[in-house]
This record gives structure tokens, C-alpha cells and sequence, in this order.
């Protein structure tokens, strides 16, 4: 199943916050034949390499055994043309091999496979396939069954958490009713006792039962906490009620604390189940990303009928029918007709952008009214769309630097707590005085309640969850949680010119004609048509429309030119050196067009017959039309801007002129560009990189922070730690901003949750008792600690309605 560097993704449940992620990873490391491990409990996973198949298994027991769940799928199909027992071993091989299973045995008398895999990386066509590849094939009745998702999972789960905080409160209810108004009624304790014992023993169990895991496992969690204080005060509670002689011969009322007990668990799952309810909400970005792509796509036969096909039966060459208003399914390039394409949810651009022939299109944009035929170049996870959702899951589910202190802390959290929890009831058993054990005991168990390592642990997770999701719906693609905490702290960006501050294609951005007659214009776009030369693209693109004529003598010259007979009259194409050494005649209105074009660094061409030039052609690479509004706005924010470039000094200072760029260095070579980025760094400066092309891949992978321009190359695009899907430079200031935002929102959460437990946990511990008699209810603590998770998950979602 896994080569060295074959990742795999264990789906998890009930890793919470950053110290149950820290129980998973250590209970991995121990998991022989395990390279590499990495919990993301934004993405609710852990990423492992292994060995060899059979470790798999062995880590998804590991983590099953320290309490957390692995959601898998557990399946039954018949297997078709086995003719023998090796048949059925062979078979099991190879369904082992698939990335994603968990198990598989085939057994030959019964002709079933049954099979364990995450729903999360395959599927049963995908075991289908690789049954099928290896020479027999399986019978999937039911997909619909088969089609598990983890969403569907997660969706039970949260239902089952909804009944269980229903019945929680239910049951209840009469138990703090009785408790508080009327504890002198007959038979109150025993009433009290029927009502507590579901919520505390069944409702309530999987606290226990994870708890005893971890102690078994010599660690400790949330879990351990609520199991340590409903527990006890449980138990005292029976103590009491059926041993009330043993305090009343010590003078001693005796107390008990069913309601206590009950309603921990009751709000405990009440802020569990808010939580997950807001959780759900911090993920939107993905669910919307995976949205994008349609189920099905209508695939044009050979014979040239139409048939509707499935998406995971899509391969790279098919070609696929797109009709007005549907959403394009792969990625791939247009061969018949044309249409407007909404590539806002790649780009956040709003504005169509006009496909035709040879033209790129990618999985996830919609069609506007036109319809087209396409190849499909990238099918499944190759596409654009879902190598997106990949770094956005990679990004969520990476650690940003501040979390390194938080995980310290969440490390020694559950110890501490216990530790306090006991030295509270050592304090009050020596100076409680005569109620000092019942006091010490409610004491602890509060103390247990409200201490909050979840807040702790969603604080900065959270957040990043937020931040790097509203990031991809801009199209800012972030790919770690570091650069997006760094983000804000750039004091100085350098620029590549072409692709980044440009266009990157030359276009042609004036003609002046001697005599604007149509039959020149006819010609000049005939010998550009037949001319290979980069510049002549740009030419011809501009008089699109116009119609050619019939050249003979084609000749392309090296350097200069090219030059085409017609009408038994030769014609030129090229520099001023070609039209010199011919002896052709330049007019002096060309002429001084031809000089003012040069002083802005533009390129000029010339046409001409054999006596005079008929025309000059400025092209230059454009700036965009988005770069000088960015780069002011960046100037503003007091960053320094410095534009590298590899083109000439004249072309350097007016683009640097053009758009306001106080510092250029022309000619630069790609490995200068890396030098200068190491120059500013050695000044104490945090340097970003903002690039399009392989020449600027060295300087990217210097830089503090890497941007890349997501129509440049894909080797600056897999180097650069953030992307601009839509290539414009007004994204920048965008993605600082949202910096800014998001480790403000961090601070935040970490600062309410300090300030939660720094107060909480004292008053908890009785510190006001001796000043004006206050001890903290259980109860509240319980609601209390409930409310700081959601208070710190609701934060982070303030993030996403921030500008």
C-alpha cells in the first residue's frame, strides 16, 4: 500500500485540542514501522509514512487503544473470476495495496473480500479498480451503500452527540430541582439517584472509558478530568446516601451531590456539541472547494455519440461535452467552439474570461452560455481544483510557531490540574474545619471541572483554520500555517518584473501607418502569420479579424527580420538594421514616433516595401492593470519595494518610473536574485519574494515569505508558500491584512483562554471562601468551562466577516 513516501492520512475523532494530538503522536512513535507521523486536528488527522502495508493496522489500533476513534468503513464484496485458493491470496494483495486500507482478507470458499479502508482516501470503485487490474473484478450491487463518506460519519456522530446532550439535560433537570428546592421531600436522595445513575453511568461512560485508556497509557486528557470529578462526586454522593450514620456520629450532615455530577456531564456535552456545531463552520472553505466539481460529465464517444459518465471514470484524453451554465469537471484545453468561463472561485477574479481553441480550462469554473468540447488533460487528483483542496488541508492542518508554546503548556496541563485538584483538598482537610473533607472533596471536583485544556488547544488551530479558508476563497492560496503568521510582519518585497509587475506576453501598444490603407495591413499580417518569431504573435494578435493575402518568397532573416513577395513587390518586416541594409527611405513622422516609443523602452518594428517604411510597431510587455493601485497601497502600509529583473537597464527604469518603484537593480541573473533577497535578511529585514517564473524558484526558497503568481510556473508555484491563483499584485496587501487579522484573532483566543483558568481555576480552589464565604457550584464551573471552547471557536469565526 505505501511506498517510503507514500502518505497516508488516518481519519481521527475526539482529538480535540493540541494535547490530545501530542497523546496521538507519541502513541505512534511507538508504533513499529512508522517513518514519519504528523497529527492536523483541523483536518481530523494523522499523516503517517510507513513501511510496509501491515503497519497500518497496527497504527490505527494504537490510536484506538489511547481512547480516540478511526472512523473506517467496513465492507463486504463478492469477488469474480477466482479459480483457486491462490487466487483469493493474491487478491487480498492487492486490495491490501491500495492507499487507504486498513485490512482486507479474501476468503476463497465464500468468494467475499472483506475489506476495512478510510473513507477519506479511497473508495470501493477505487479497490474495484486495482481488483480489476489485477486480473479479476468485483461486484459493487449497492454503491450507494458503499459510499460512506466521513462526512456521512461525522454526521452520525453529531447526532448521536445531539440524543445523548438531550437525554443528558432530560434526566437532569428533576435531579437540580430536587437538589436545590427540595431536598427535604421523601425519598429526594433515591429520586435523585434514578435520575443521575443513566447520565453519569451510560450517557456519560465514554468519559470513563477513554479515561482508563489514558491511564493505561500513563497519560492524561480532558477526558480524564470530567471522569475524576463527575466520578467522585458521584461516589461520595452514594457514600453518603447509604452510609449516613458514618457522618452524622461525626456531627456531620451529609450532603449529596447527584445534581453536581449529572450536570457536568450535561453541559460538558451541551459545549461539546456547540463546539462541533462551530467547528463545522470553520471547514466551509473546503466543503465549498469540494462542491465545485460535478458527479457526472457528458463524454463524446468515438463513434460520436454523447454518453453520460461518472467522474471517477474520466481518463486524461476523453474529450468532454460542456453545455451553457454546467460546471467544467477536469482539467484540460478547448478543441471546438467557445464560451465565457467563471473562474472567480479559482481566482476571485469576478470577470468571465473568454475560452477558444487551445485555451486552458480547470476543473471547478462554470460555464457561461456558450458551449465547447475539451480534452481532458488532468483527471482526479491532478487537477488544479483538487491540488487547491490539498494545500488548503495541508495549510489547515500545519502548526503555526506560536503554537510551539501552547503545546508545551497543553503537554502538562491535565497533570497540573489533578495536581491542584489535589493540594485544594489537602488545604481544606487542614483548615476546613469540621466540614473540611465535604468542602475539600466539592473543592477539587470543581477545580477538575473548570480547568480548560481545550480552549488552550483551539485557540490557535482554529483560527489558522479560518484564515488560511477565507484565504483560498480570495484566491490567496496559503500552504502553512508559518507563513501566514509571518505574513505581517514583512518589512521589505521584491518584485520580478515579467509575469509579476507585467503582463509577461508582449502586445503591441501602438501603429502608426504612412497611409492607412487596408491591403497594407492585409499584407503585414500575412508575413507575421508565416513569421515564427515571438513578436510577431503579438502583431497578429492585434490585427485579428482582418483578412490576409497570398505571399510568395517567404523568407525568415535571422536577427533581423523576414520579408514575402507580393504583387511583384517585396515587403520587410523587422528591426531598423534590415530596412538600412536594403536602403529603404524612413518618413520623419515614423521617424519620430519610432524615437519617442524608444524613450519609453518600448520595442519598435518596421514595415516597408522596397523604397520606404509603410509603418512602426511599438510592443512592450504591459504593466497590469492592477500593479501600480497595489504597489502604492504596499507603500502605504510602509513596506520597501524593490523590482529585480532580468531585462535591460532602459526597460528596468521605466517600468521603476511607471509604477513608482523607488529601487531596481536591471540584468540580474537568478542566482543574484537570491543573493539580494540574503543581502536585506542580513540587514535584520523580514524579506518576502513575490515571483512567476523557474528564474525566481532560488530566490522564493530564500525568502522568509514566497509568493508565487498562480499563471507563472509550477516549480515557483511548488516553492512559494503562498499563491495568487489570479496572478494580481492587489492580493498582496490583501494576504498581509489577513495576516494581521488572523494572529490578532490567535492572541486573542490564547489571552481568554489564559485569563479563563488563571481566574477560574483559584476561585474554583475555594480563594475567595476565607473573604467573603464564596465557594463556586460544580455546576457552574461545568457551564463555565463548556463556554470557554465556544467562546474561542466563535472568535476564530469572526475572522471570516472581517474585511
Amino acid at each position: 500500500m505505501a511506498t517510503n513516501k507514500e502518505i497516508i492520512y488516518i481519519p481521527l475523532e475526539d482529538v480535540e485540542s493540541e494535547h490530545c494530538a501530542l497523546i496521538v503522536e507519541k502513541g505512534l512513535a511507538q508504533v513499529k514501522g512508522v517513518e514519519s507521523h504528523k497529527v492536523e486536528i483541523n483536518n481530523h488527522r494523522a499523516a503517517i509514512t510507513v513501511k510496509d502495508e501491515e503497519v497500518v493496522a497496527d497504527a490505527v489500533n494504537a490510536i484506538r487503544d489511547l481512547g480516540y476513534g478511526v472512523p473506517t468503513v467496513k465492507a463486504s464484496f463478492p469477488v469474480l473470476g477466482m479459480i483457486c485458493a491462490s487466487c483469493a491470496g493474491s487478491a487480498e494483495s492487492v486490495v491490501r495495496y491500495v492507499p487507504g486500507v486498513v485490512n482486507s482478507s479474501v476468503n476463497f470458499a465464500t468468494g467475499n473480500l472483506s475489506v476495512e479502508y478510510f473513507p477519506n482516501m479511497t473508495d470501493a470503485n477505487a479497490i474495484r479498480k486495482a481488483v480489476q487490474a489485477g486480473g479479476y473484478d468485483l461486484l459493487i450491487e449497492d454503491e450507494s451503500k458503499q459510499q460512506e463518506t466521513l462526512e456521512a460519519i461525522h454526521e452520525k456522530k453529531f447526532k448521536q452527540l445531539k440524543n445523548k446532550t438531550t437525554w443528558a439535560i432530560i434526566l437532569s433537570l428533576p435531579v437540580v430541582v430536587i437538589g436545590m428546592f427540595f431536598m427535604d421531600m421523601p425519598y429526594a436522595n433515591e429520586i435523585m439517584l434514578v435520575f443521575s445513575t443513566p447520565v453519569v453511568l451510560w450517557i456519560g461512560r465514554d468519559f470513563f472509558i477513554n479515561a482508563w485508556k489514558q491511564t493505561k497509557n500513563k497519560s492524561a486528557n480532558m477526558d480524564t478530568l470530567v471522569a475524576l470529578s463527575t466520578g467522585i462526586a458521584y461516589l461520595f454522593s452514594v457514600f453518603n446516601m447509604v452510609f449516613m450514620d458514618f457522618w452524622m456520629a461525626r456531627g456531620i450532615h451529609p450532603h449529596v451531590y447527584f445534581e453536581a455530577a449529572a450536570v457536568i456531564i450535561a453541559f460538558i456535552l451541551l459545549g461539546k456539541l456547540l463546539e462541533e456545531k462551530a467547528k463545522g463552520n470553520t471547514s466551509t472553505a473546503i466543503k465549498k472547494l469540494m462542491g465545485l466539481q460535478p458527479k457526472t460529465v457528458i463524454v463524446i464517444q468515438k463513434d460520436g455519440t454523447e454518453k453520460q459518465t461518472a467522474i471517477e471514470d474520466v481518463n486524461a484524453g476523453d474529450i468532454i461535452l460542456v453545455k451553457p451554465g454546467e460546471k467544467i469537471a477536469v482539467d484540460g484545453m478547448v478543441i471546438s467552439g467557445n464560451s465565457y468561463v467563471d473562474e472567480s472561485m479559482l481566482s476571485g477574479e469576478p470577470v468571465p474570461v473568454l475560452k477558444k481553441e487551445k485555451e486552458k480550462v480547470f476543473a471547478g469554473t462554470i460555464n457561461q452560455k456558450g458551449s465547447f468540447q475539451f480534452e481532458a488533460v488532468k483527471v482526479g487528483k491532478e487537477t488544479m481544483l483538487a491540488q487547491i483542496i490539498r494545500m488548503v488541508q495541508d495549510a489547515q492542518g500545519s502548526k503555526a510557531p506560536v503554537q510551539k508554546l501552547v503545546d508545551k503548556i497543553a503537554g502538562i496541563f491535565v497533570p497540573v490540574v489533578i495536581g491542584i485538584a489535589i493540594f485544594t483538598f489537602i488545604l481544606w482537610l487542614i483548615l476546613g474545619g469540621d466540614n473540611g473533607v465535604v468542602q475539600g472533596l466539592l473543592a477539587a471536583v470543581t477545580v477538575l471541572v473548570i480547568a480548560c485544556p481545550c480552549a488552550l488547544g483551539l485557540a490557535t488551530p482554529t483560527a489558522i483554520m479560518v484564515g488560511v479558508g477565507k484565504g483560498a476563497e480570495s484566491g490567496i492560496l496559503i500552504k502553512d500555517a508559518e507563513s501566514l503568521e509571518l505574513a505581517k510582519k514583512v518589512q521589505a518585497i521584491i518584485l520580478d518584473k515579467t509575469g509579476t509587475i507585467t503582463e509577461g506576453k508582449p502586445e503591441v501598444t501602438g501603429i502608426t501607418w504612412l497611409n492607412n490603407d487596408d491591403t497594407t495591413k492585409n499584407i503585414l499580417l500575412s508575413i507575421e502569420k508565416q513569421s515564427e518569431h515571438p513578436l510577431a504573435e503579438a502583431v497578429v494578435k492585434n490585427l485579428e479579424g482582418i483578412s490576409t493575402v497570398s505571399l510568395s518568397g517567404f523568407d525568415s532573416i535571422t536577427g533581423k527580420g523576414a520579408k514575402a513577395d507580393y504583387n511583384n513587390e517585396t515587403y520587410y518586416v523587422g528591426n531598423k538594421k534590415l530596412l538600412f541594409e536594403n536602403n529603404i527611405s524612413i518618413p520623419a513622422q515614423l521617424q519620430s514616433q519610432a524615437d519617442e516609443w524608444g524613450k519609453e523602452s518600448k520595442t519598435v518594428i518596421w514595415f516597408a516595401n522596397s523604397k520606404e517604411a509603410l509603418s512602426v510597431v511599438a510592443i512592450s510587455d504591459k504593466i497590469k492593470e492592477t500593479s501600480v493601485a497595489a504597489i502604492k497601497e504596499l507603500q502605504d502600509m510602509g513596506i520597501d519595494l524593490y523590482m529585480l529583473t532580468g531585462d535591460n537597464e532602459a526597460t528596468a527604469k521605466a517600468i521603476a518610473e511607471q509604477t513608482g518603484i523607488g529601487h531596481y537593480k536591471a540584468e540580474v541573473l537568478p542566482h543574484q536574485k537570491a543573493e539580494f533577497v540574503k543581502e536585506l535578511q542580513a540587514q535584520g529585514k523580514v524579506v518576502a519574494m513575490v515571483g512567476d517564473g523557474i528564474n525566481d524558484s532560488t530566490a522564493l526558497a530564500t525568502a522568509d515569505v514566497s509568493i508565487a503568481m498562480g499563471k507563472g510556473s509550477d516549480i515557483a508555484m511548488d516553492v512559494a508558500k503562498m499563491t495568487i491563483i489570479s496572478s494580481d499584485l492587489t492580493k498582496i496587501p490583501q494576504a498581509i491584512r489577513l495576516s494581521k487579522q488572523t494572529v490578532a484573532t490567535i492572541k486573542q483566543n490564547l489571552f481568554w483562554a489564559f485569563i479563563y483558568n488563571l481566574i477560574g481555576i483559584p476561585i474554583a480552589a475555594g480563594i475567595l471562601y476565607p473573604i467573603n464565604g464564596f465557594l463556586l457550584n460544580p455546576m457552574i464551573a461545568g457551564a463555565a468551562m463548556a463556554l470557554s471552547s465556544v467562546s474561542v471557536v466563535s472568535n476564530s469565526l469572526r475572522l471570516k466577516w472581517k474585511k
